[in-house]
């Protein structure tokens, strides 16, 4: 190679790698620095702009509307998952409907197969803290337009969590907000794990059906979620800071599992037989 050939190509090389080095966006993992969407709520920012999260109200159709077959199919649901809620099943719906940290970072612990903290897995941690902004935040421009009474309030019923009742009863049910940020949350951490997807996605499906056990959500609120959160996580994967922090959490669940810092195993098998319960219901 000519010397005059080499040294351009090193020099651009060189700028190259410089390059590298200086563009990784950063991903932050204080609370403090990412920041509250309200002071005093306990919820992050997301990793998205409002203008860059999906649209739910053009992605979902309108809501099943009273004395069609569809609401009468949502209705089915609701009598049959609500009746778990005095069992096992129940009691992870329970667990479940809180959203705040760090009591929510073991959700998917068990079918992640690591212990997620903000002291052990702090990437991991951010992670699902900012996702669960994004993928809320994206469900209400259609709460908003279709504010569909919540089943529990239709059919004057109890749910898992009465001292919400309040609050939700004036929030639209449509579409569910937990099924979204559940199902976001599942696809996300495929992509740190694809070999656990089978356990991360059966979580996620009953992350979202914990809503109607509780009586809070109807069925097809639950499934409209699931599309707005799959939305989410597509939008999320264009996002620079996400997909840093992305990349830092997959090293500290491989670093996680070499240090043995896993959910006991006998929650996790506790908890594997109590989700076998509601598999053969939908949603």
């Amino acid at each position: 190679m000519h010397p005059a050939i080499r040294s351009a190509a090193a020099a651009l090389t060189a700028i190259t790698l410089l390059g590298a080095c200086t563009s990784t966006p950063h991903a932050p993992v204080s609370p403090a620095e990412v920041g509250e969407l309200r002071p005093g709520a306990g919820y992050l920012k997301g990793y998205l702009g409002r203008e860059e999260l999906p649209d739910s109200l053009a992605l979902l159709p309108p809501p099943p509307a009273e004395g069609t077959p569809a609401h009468a199919d949502d209705a089915d649901a609701f009598r049959q998952l609500t009746a778990m809620q005095k069992g096992p099943r129940g009691a992870l719906a329970t667990r479940d409907a809180n959203l705040k940290f760090p009591q929510t970072a073991g959700a998917f612990a068990c079918a992640l197969g690591v212990t997620v903290s903000e002291q052990t897995t702090p990437h991991l941690n951010m992670l699902l803290r900012r996702t669960l902004t994004d993928a809320g935040l994206a469900t209400y421009k259609a709460k908003d337009q279709y504010k569909r009474t919540r089943p529990f309030v239709a059919f004057s019923a109890p749910t898992c969590t009465p001292a919400e009742e309040a609050a939700l009863s004036k929030d639209g049910s449509y579409p569910s907000g937990h099924a979204a940020l559940g199902w976001a949350w599942a696809l996300v951490l495929t992509e740190l794990a694809p070999e656990r997807a089978d356990a991360l996605l059966l979580r996620g499906r009953a992350f979202g059906q914990s809503r109607g056990i509780c009586g809070v959500h109807w069925k097809s609120d639950i499934e409209a979620g699931r599309v707005i959160g799959a939305a989410t996580v597509a939008r999320l994967r264009v996002n620079e800071i996400f997909q840093a922090q992305l990349a830092a959490a997959r090293k500290e669940v491989v670093r996680a599992r070499a240090a043995g810092q896993v959910p006991p195993a006998a929650d996790c098998t506790s908890e594997t037989q109590t989700l076998r319960s509601s598999l053969q219901l939908a949603p």
